[in-house]
């Protein structure tokens, strides 16, 4: 990251109530040659046994394949929506997200390979990442999973009426929860509803996984 000073931040949660004020530096962007030359890479997993939630996007973009990190394309709501739900006590930069774990939580993506946009992903990509991602649960035991793209899931895990929120299925006992992609381009959630559908996702994991457990890092 090039040194440079630090603008201020602010951000409102979903009751309106404004958060922490935190110093984020400013991005450092990749030039069009760099972008192109992240074509197909992949961004690592940031994953532990036992995790408390496990957050799975659909598949890189070209600006997280080039910086090596997840939703770390300026104007991605992944991190805010963290914040402001909750999950985490201040906003985390993209490569914070090794931060993560100590918190319990973990990123993954249904297809590794980036592409320019996600709906250049093929059905046969989907849905054998979905296939890829149940092996995944089942090898690393997350009490809940989020997974970021409602058209996403519905074609990965053969649920074309699946919505927003809670799903009746689990994936190998772990409960399932749909999220929209946070993506910038996405105007159908702008940040305070997404944040709050966050927040819903938070609560009733609390609600119903973790009751007995320290649930102050939550």
């Amino acid at each position: 990251m090039i040194a440079g000073i630090c603008a201020p931040v602010e951000l409102m949660g979903d009751s309106g109530k404004q958060l922490k004020r935190e110093q984020i530096p400013p991005p450092v962007k990749p030039t069009k040659a760099e972008l192109l030359a992240a074509v197909e890479g992949i961004v690592p997993d940031v994953i532990a046994p036992e995790l408390k939630v496990l957050f799975c996007g659909i598949n890189p973009g070209l600006y997280s394949a080039w910086a090596g990190h997840h939703f770390a394309r300026p104007g991605n709501r992944f991190w805010p929506a963290l914040f402001a739900s909750g999950f985490t006590d201040r906003l985390l930069r993209p490569e914070q997200e090794g931060e993560l774990l100590r918190r319990g939580y973990g990123l993954t993506n249904l297809v590794e390979r980036a592409t320019v946009a996600s709906d250049e992903l093929t059905r046969e990509e989907l849905q054998a990442g979905g296939q890829l991602f149940e092996k995944k649960v089942r090898k690393y035991r997350p009490k809940t999973v989020a997974i970021l793209g409602v058209s996403a899931y519905r074609l990965a895990f053969g649920r074309p009426a699946a919505k927003v929120g809670e799903q009746a299925q689990r994936i190998a006992g772990a409960l399932v929860w749909v999220l929209p992609n946070p993506s910038g381009l996405n105007a159908h959630f702008t940040p305070k509803p997404l944040a709050k559908l966050f927040r819903q996702f938070r609560l009733r994991a609390i609600a119903q996984i973790f009751v007995g457990d320290d649930v102050r890092s939550l």
